[in-house]
């Protein structure tokens, strides 16, 4: 049987998708491989009616809703490869299996890859935070401190000494020079910049240490650090499309990558003219929805030969 879309992922955006395809009654293959960006979270946030949801719990609602539509196949696993052009879509599953589709939609989303800091990936999520739009509310009035080597980046210190914490601690984890404009608002928000390396990350969430190459130790109740991002699966570029400067797919306003009858969405993506868009949960449910939407228009005109296939 050759589907109508195959969606690769599970998270927000690839549930959304099918979602919307199961609604126009399309034949829809959703490969989910289980794993989300966002597992160790306990909550989530700026989704409106669930904020503080557990974001399994969403993702466990979400499947349960597909479920309702007989057109939507689930299946657990992962995809190993695809080929082909748009209407002859291949995919190869562990396990062997080989399905085919019109179309794809690419909701594979990407990977956090902390600093090689002892202690600090294993805290991320959990007293380790990348966003201050998901957690700056809770870390609100604490003693806070922003880990980074990026000198772009440094200004994620300013941000929340500005809005959420007058006690901040910016950690260049090493020599960095600072623009000199970034390091005059440090000064005036009386941010506190420690260059010595860290050596490692340890206690619990709200009684966090710092330990650094010279013995010194900082005591802090939270931590931001954005992680450098690798995308989780090297499909799209199997396929050819084409990727942003930070490897993200590039994708325009309806979700359509490079290659005709390809869509992608959520974390995965992104515009090229926004290069530092956020990766939330409710951004990445509605490109679900834009991708499919658009997509399916796309196999409406094709089917009643409004346009070529």
């Amino acid at each position: 049987m050759k589907y109508d879309v195959i969606v690769v992922g599970g998270g927000p955006a690839g549930l959304s998708a099918a979602l919307v395809f199961g609604r126009q009654r399309r034949r829809v293959l959703l490969v989910d491989g289980g794993k989300v960006r966002n597992a160790p979270a306990a909550e989530m946030h700026m989704y409106l009616s669930r904020d503080g949801f557990p974001p399994a719990r969403l993702l466990e609602l979400g499947r349960s809703e597909l479920v309702t539509y007989p057109s939507v196949e689930i299946r657990q696993g992962s995809v190993l490869s695809a080929r082909g052009k748009k209407d002859d879509f291949e995919v190869e599953l562990d396990g062997g299996a080989v399905e085919r589709a019109r179309r794809l939609v690419l909701a594979t989303g990407q990977v956090d890859e902390p600093y090689p800091i002892e202690g600090l990936g294993e805290r991320f999520g959990r007293g380790v935070y990348h966003c201050p739009f998901c957690h700056g509310w809770e870390t609100r009035d604490r003693s806070l401190a922003v880990i980074t080597r990026i000198p772009a980046e440094t200004t994620l210190a300013l941000y929340v000494a500005d809005r959420f914490s007058d006690d901040v601690v910016l950690c260049t984890n090493g020599p960095l020079e600072l623009p000199s404009l970034i390091a005059a608002k440090l000064a005036e928000k009386r941010v506190r910049v420690i260059e010595t390396p860290i050596t490692r990350v340890a206690g619990e969430p709200g009684a966090l240490e710092l330990h650094f190459a010279d013995g010194s130790a900082l005591t802090r109740q939270d931590l931001y650090h954005r992680a450098p991002t690798r995308q989780h699966s090297a499909l799209a570029a199997e396929l050819g499309c084409e990727l942003n400067a930070d490897g993200t797919v590039r994708v325009n306003e309806l979700q359509e990558t490079t290659v005709p009858g390809v869509a992608a969405a959520g974390d995965t993506a992104k515009l090229p003219a926004v290069p530092d868009a956020p990766t939330l949960v409710s951004l990445g449910a509605a490109d679900g929805v834009r991708a499919a939407v658009w997509m399916d228009g796309d196999l409406f005109r094709s089917d009643l030969g409004l346009v070529p296939s």
